[in-house]
């Protein structure tokens, strides 16, 4: 553990995410978490700050630093910088939470003032935001189920099976690759506004997509070609001509428990699909190859965001002018940047237990930046038995009708994988 006020480097992926930073579309990642009852919100406040002690690498701040320097470094604190990290509304009318939604998309915690996050409570609702740029959603949910634990005594140790393992896999298919052409992108919305920034987001609860027993696909499959099919049957519905398409998909290797490493953890691979598979009315066949491609690509040992990304953050020139080289770069392979983001927490793995008077979650949203090119990202997270879905667009790309009709057509698309028979195979 370092000392307060110590310093420590900038990751590879703080780094990128720094250089790219847009004010009109901040990087804020959104946790809401749903309670029977309302917390007391004096004693949430103690146990939330407790936590952030107990996990000091998110009591941090951006060190300032001459332009000359070479690397961006956090500078750890004892404390919060500001009392405002933990804000209570004592109006909890849903219109209270509707704008704490709006908070979370378009102001993010600053960088600046130690931790970068904020914590609102809205009756019994929690409604946490963090900067992307210092941490991610896994980790700041570690947070919460310490939080958890410090306010109702009650054990929120993560289940058993709930640390992720690399699965050693060999495709029974290469995975295809989609060449030099440019990928499909989410086809502009008739909804959005002419001068729109910032993102919008819309959060529903649905079921989880039931699947037979002994098959080798995953939920997290499922979700996968629902979002493939939802966006070329968008797309198809605007005139775009059919492109092969590419979903990033976060993998997050780190342990659940009080060890867990805390800042931005996952790594980036991208799932590739042929617009002649998702064409097809082989549901049960692509769900097959998307298994297969799932798991080999996370199997692979590689960098969080590439080779390519560890090279452009190696700290040989000034960190301006690295920044304005990656933010060169980022524009002129913006159409061959991926179609949109599906990160799936899957269930979550704390009981998110505040004890008695508060209660155990009963629902958990994410929500994850949605920028352009891409646009439009896709978070689910299961509690309860039930799936929790936020699409969250970028307002240059789509509008709030924009975004019910893609939920409509993604609940069409999750529906026609439920329960599916598998494939026959061939001996």
């Amino acid at each position: 553990m370092r000392a307060p006020n110590s310093t420590t480097p900038f990751t590879v992926v703080d780094e990128i995410t720094r250089h790219c930073l847009d004010p009109a579309e901040p990087e804020t990642v959104h946790i809401e978490v749903h309670l029977p009852e309302p917390p007391d919100p004096e004693r949430l406040r103690k146990a939330f700050v407790q936590a952030l002690r107990q996990h000091p690498r998110v009591l941090m701040r951006e060190a300032p630093g001459p332009w000359y320097r070479r690397r961006y470094e956090w500078e750890l604190t004892a404390h919060p910088d500001t009392t405002g990290v933990v804000v209570h509304h004592s109006d909890a009318s849903p219109g209270v939470l509707e704008a704490a939604r709006a908070r979370a998309l378009t102001h993010a915690p600053p960088l600046s003032l130690s931790p970068p996050v904020r914590l609102e409570i809205i009756g019994n609702v929690l409604l946490l935001v963090l900067n992307h740029t210092a941490l991610d959603g896994p980790a700041c949910l570690r947070v919460l189920a310490t939080t958890a634990e410090l306010y109702g005594g009650r054990d929120n140790s993560p289940a058993a099976s709930a640390t992720p393992e690399r699965p050693e896999h060999r495709p029974r298919q290469p995975v295809p690759g989609t060449g030099f052409a440019p990928v499909a992108r989410v086809a502009a919305g008739p909804h959005r506004g002419t001068k729109a920034t910032g993102n919008g987001m819309l959060a529903v609860e649905l079921p989880v997509p039931r699947r037979p027993s002994g098959v080798l696909y995953t939920v997290n499959d499922q979700l996968m070609v629902a979002t493939a099919r939802t966006i070329a049957e968008w797309n198809a519905e605007r005139g775009a001509p059919p492109r092969p398409m590419r979903i990033t998909m976060p993998v997050d290797d780190r342990s659940r428990g009080m060890d867990m490493p805390i800042g931005n953890g996952t790594r980036l691979v991208e799932v590739p699909f042929l617009p002649e598979e998702l064409a097809q009315a082989d549901t049960p066949g692509l769900l097959m190859r998307t298994a297969d491609r799932t798991r080999a690509l996370k199997a692979l040992s590689r960098p969080q965001l590439g080779h390519g990304a560890r090279l452009l953050t190696a700290p040989v020139v000034p960190v301006a002018l690295r920044a304005a080289a990656t933010r060169q770069l980022r524009r002129a392979v913006a159409a061959w940047t991926s179609t949109t983001l599906l990160s799936n927490i899957g269930r979550v793995p704390y009981p998110l237990d505040f004890g008695d008077g508060a209660g155990r979650a009963s629902a958990v949203w994410f929500s994850a930046p949605a920028r352009m090119p891409r646009g439009l990202t896709v978070t689910t997270a299961a509690t309860a038995g039930r799936l929790h879905l936020c699409l969250r667009w970028s307002g240059a790309l789509l509008g709030r009708a924009d975004g019910e009709h893609l939920r409509e057509l993604f609940e069409k698309h999750l529906q026609s994988t439920s329960a599916l028979a598998p494939p026959a195979t061939t001996p």
